[in-house]
């Protein structure tokens, strides 16, 4: 497989989930730096789409499970956000449930978008990074990369 269908390949499978983007460009060969832009990237852009359209989506949503006149801010969701923040949500929703559905979480909460998508953003890249050294150091010491 040439280096541009991988590497497209490597960033379709970061839209839909960083955990898949990352074994599938250890396992295809490619080039880790590679892999950890494309997986980024790709991870990023799914961010971005979540949160270009939730407002819209948050908004029937809390109207369909809270009614008209509930208040967001009383339930124990808000809660747990007030304790950890956009900036606890961006870092560490990357590792545990993907970049999507974190962001959707964070719309849902009422973040505003550039805050969200900017911290949902250092988030992915660190993990990638993480993610993408370990799998191929890891690899290595075991020699199936040279």
């Amino acid at each position: 497989m040439d280096v541009i269908t991988g590497t497209l390949l490597v960033f379709g499978a970061g839209i839909l989930e960083l955990w898949a983007a990352i074994p599938l460009g250890l396992a295809i060969n490619l080039n880790p730096v590679i892999i950890g832009i494309a997986s980024a990237v790709g991870a990023i852009v799914a961010a971005s789409m979540v949160t270009a359209v939730g407002d819209s989506i948050r908004e029937k949503v809390i109207k369909w499970r809270y009614g008209e006149n509930k208040d967001l801010k009383d339930s124990r969701y808000y809660k747990i956000w007030n304790e950890y923040g956009v900036v606890g949500l961006g870092l560490i929703s990357p590792l545990l449930f993907g970049a999507p559905v974190g962001a959707a979480l964070g719309i849902a909460l009422g973040s505003r978008k550039r805050p969200l998508l900017i911290w949902m953003s250092i988030g992915i890249v660190i993990w990638s990074a993480c993610l993408t050294a370990a799998g191929y150091l890891g690899l290595m010491s075991f020699g199936v990369i040279k």
